[in-house]
This record gives C-alpha cells, sequence and structure tokens, in this order.
C-alpha cells in the first residue's frame, strides 16, 4: 500500500502560509549547498538538533528546495488535541520513545522511503547536550535505515536555530534578528558497509560516519575546527 509522502493540498497550503511568513519575518537566512539535495526518490535527510525551532526552519528550507519533509516526532505530540491532527496530517512518523515501539518509527520511515520520502532524522536523537553545541554521539536507527533500505544519506548542518530559541527556553529571543544558516555535504560515503550484516559494530561505525559528516559541514559553516570525535554524554 503507497504511503503519504506529502500532506493533502489543503494542509500543506496552510503550513506554507504560516511557516513561511513567519520565517522570513523572525529569521535571515544563510543556505548553501540546496542543489545537493536530490529532487526526487527516497532520501534520509541526516541533521543536526540545536532548538526545537529547527525542524520547522529547517523544513522551509527543505520546502524551498523541492522536498517535503516527513520528519519522526515524539508520539505524545500525536495525543494533544488538533496538534496531533495537525502533526499526522503533515505526514510525520510518531517515535515512541524508551519502548518496543520505537522500532514501528523505522518500519514506517523504510515503506515511506520505497514511495519516495524525503526523511527527516535527527542521528542524534534529542538536542546536542555538547558544551559547545557540536553534535553527539548518534543513535544508529539512521544508519540501520541507510544501510536496509539503500536509500542516500545527505548530511545537513545548521547553525542559528538555539539563538532564537536556546534548548529547555519556552520564550524566543526574538531581537536582533538571528540569521539561519545552512550547509549540505555531498552524500555519505556508506559503501564500506555494502553487504555486511547490520550487527552492533556496523551499525556503530556506519552512525560515526554519518554524525561526522554532518560536522564537518558545521565546521565549515561556523568557520571553527571541530572535535575529533563527537561528545558523548554517556561517557563524560
Amino acid at each position: 500500500m503507497s504511503r503519504p509522502t506529502r500532506p493533502s493540498r489543503f494542509w500543506e497550503t496552510l503550513a506554507v502560509v504560516i511557516v513561511k511568513p513567519l520565517s522570513w519575518l523572525l529569521i535571515k537566512k544563510d543556505w548553501r549547498g540546496g542543489e545537493r539535495i536530490p529532487r526526487t526518490g527516497g532520501i534520509i535527510i541526516a541533521t543536526n538538533h540545536l532548538s526545537w525551532t529547527d525542524p520547522v526552519l529547517l523544513a522551509h528550507f527543505l520546502y524551498n528546495n523541492g522536498r517535503w519533509p516527513v520528519i519522526l516526532a515524539k508520539a505524545t505530540l500525536f495525543r494533544v488535541p488538533f496538534l496531533g491532527n495537525a502533526v499526522r496530517s503533515l505526514c510525520a512518523i510518531p517515535v515512541e520513545r524508551g519502548s518496543d515501539e520505537a522500532a514501528k518509527s523505522l518500519h514506517e520511515s523504510a515503506a515511506r522511503l520505497k514511495d519516495g520520502a524525503a526523511i527527516l532524522f535527527y542521528p542524534e536523537g534529542t538536542c546536542t547536550r555538547d558544551p559547545d553545541l557540536w553534535p553527539m554521539v548518534g543513535k544508529t536507527g539512521a544508519a540501520r535505515l541507510a544501510l536496509e533500505s539503500g536509500a542516500p544519506v545527505i548530511p545537513v548542518a545548521h547553525w542559528g536555530a538555539h539563538e532564537l530559541l536556546p534548548y529547555g527556553e519556552k520564550r524566543p529571543r526574538l531581537f536582533p534578528r538571528k540569521t539561519f544558516r545552512v550547509m549540505v555535504g555531498p552524500p555519505v560515503d556508506l559503501s564500506a558497509y555494502t553487504g555486511q550484516e547490520p550487527q552492533a559494530d556496523v551499525l556503530r561505525a556506519a552512525t560515526h560516519d554519518i554524525v561526522m559528516a554532518i560536522t564537518e559541514q558545521l565546521a565549515a559553516l561556523r568557520g571553527q575546527q571541530a572535535p575529533a570525535a563527537p561528545y558523548d554524554p554517556a561517557g563524560r
């Protein structure tokens, strides 16, 4: 059965009418590398996570570059009145964190990829806890999805959403107007894992490659040298 890769015309129009004007009003834009995003076919957009606002700002960037982002969202959002219906209608995929149900989101993502969706994936699983806001050690879901589906992984780094709304805060910092910067890299080379069973060591290695590809783009975007290894909150 075909799965939706973008919402109905009503919900898409409603989202665009609301999000795009707000985005243009609230932030300045420095977008680079959008031509590297394939316009057709199933793809995985792997990106860093800095703020609760960056999914919306990234959605605007991806939409302007020809792709409707299918976002993996916390399942609790789907149970909020009206908001849940909106999130579901915008083709988001629910993720039940910390339960056996979490694997269902990967199965749903794989089905959407087959139908040509662009899956927006945060390998870290949450906003970074790195003191300097570099990407953390990633969870293996994006790597598993990529290796099992064969879909290309496009690394996308962004910077500036945390200045608009720092993680954990509820009140945005509107002034002075912030700049949302985006850098798209070439597809992550995962050919070294072709034909290998998706065992834990393979998935961890592929995940590391994905996170480091995002980090490389973020370093170029920030004009700074990235750390040699991603921050690990469990082993700090």
